[in-house]
């Protein structure tokens, strides 16, 4: 459905898009991911054509959208609705707010009415149709604004950091809303988040944008466990990156030499590979003794002591040396159970099949 080549956005003498390659498939839902000035809102207002590109080419449907006339960027641009981080309302009643898209396409009074309220209706806020639009939560607000983007009934659905200013409840109500209009309506829905867990939460497809370049696009599983680089594996909350050799490797379960350790990995790469280990904390299992881990699914269990516990939500993300470091993701109450504590010498267990490899370049 949008076809990007060569993409890249010049301003103010920096550069804050480089060689953006992408395609966006009808009918998903595609979601970037990046630090906070990524450029991730800059590839989102240029594919609404809020803004242009210094080089490069944006194809809808087979049309360029930089060669057309005006007319035609038009008609494309209303094909489209974006919602931005933080939204603008009028000083009107919710219904009027909503409604603001229908009067520059000339829809009818009537149809206007039922389409807004059909809108209100979709996001939760039939009964303040009558309401101030200034007097409302930060959550309401932004349920009208996509709203008032629904209402003209885009084929694509841009977000910016949708829910970037909301608390938890209020982004748990916008993800569901999300979700449900992609599900009802079958609509191409694009948005950005510097959130890895909502991008997981969210996404279909996934690109990874860090320093105004495309770094990694894939699924959920490619992003989140088969990170392509180091800066990727960070950002999507990989701590452990061991660095090793491997020593042999037997129909592609090789053997990775770790400082001291020995890990069984399962890779293509040939012994004398200098690689790196990443491995996911929740990937990562703990006991307190020699033969409470089977040995069928963890392949690798190493002794180390635990010199860090941080609190993590339900969990506890805890440091283990091994004569290098693994974090792992416990759970608060398996980490009570165990009586883990700072000191403490226990068996990490991780599955071969867990730990991904990457050959160090040069």
């Amino acid at each position: 459905m949008i076809r990007i080549e060569g993409l890249s956005r010049r301003a103010g003498g920096k550069t804050i898009l480089e060689s953006i390659d992408l395609e966006i498939h009808r009918g998903e839902i595609f979601t970037f991911i990046g630090p906070s000035g990524s450029g991730k809102t800059t590839v989102l207002r240029l594919i609404d054509l809020l803004d242009m590109p210094t080089t490069g080419t944006i194809m809808f449907d087979g049309i360029d959208t930089a060669a057309s006339n005006e007319g035609v960027r038009l008609s494309i641009r209303r094909r489209m609705a974006m919602v931005f981080q933080k939204p603008a309302v009028l000083n009107t009643t919710v219904a009027a707010n909503v409604a603001f898209g229908l009067k520059f396409r000339g829809v009818e009074r009537s149809d206007t009415y039922s389409r807004v309220h059909e809108a209100l209706d979709i996001v939760g806020l039939p009964h303040l149709a009558g309401r101030k639009a200034v007097t409302l939560s930060g959550g309401e607000m932004q349920r009208v604004a996509i709203a008032r983007a629904l209402v003209t009934r885009p084929e694509v659905l841009l977000l910016d950091e949708p829910t970037a200013n909301l608390d938890p409840v209020n982004t748990e109500l916008i993800e569901k809303l999300i979700l449900s209009i992609h599900r009802k309506f079958h609509t191409t829905i694009i948005l950005s988040t510097h959130d890895m867990v909502q991008g997981q939460r969210l996404a279909e497809r996934i690109g990874v944008i860090m320093d105004g370049r495309i770094v990694q696009v894939g699924s959920l599983h490619d992003i989140f466990y088969r990170p392509q680089g180091r800066d990727i594996a960070r950002f999507v909350g990989i701590d452990t990156m061991l660095k090793g050799i491997v020593t042999s490797n037997e129909d592609g379960h090789a053997k990775v030499s770790v400082s001291n350790t020995v890990f069984e990995v399962i890779s293509p790469c040939t012994p004398g590979t200098q690689v790196t280990l990443f491995i996911r904390p929740e990937e990562i299992t703990v006991a307190l003794k020699d033969g409470d881990l089977p040995k069928t699914s963890a392949r690798n269990q190493l002794k180390g002591t635990i010199t860090k516990m941080v609190p993590f939500g339900p969990f506890v993300r805890t440091t283990i040396d091994f004569g290098s470091d693994l974090t792992a993701l416990v759970t608060r109450r398996s980490a009570d159970e165990l009586g883990l504590t700072v000191g403490m010498t226990i068996i990490a267990g991780i599955k071969a099949t867990a730990i991904h490899v990457i050959p160090e370049s040069g």
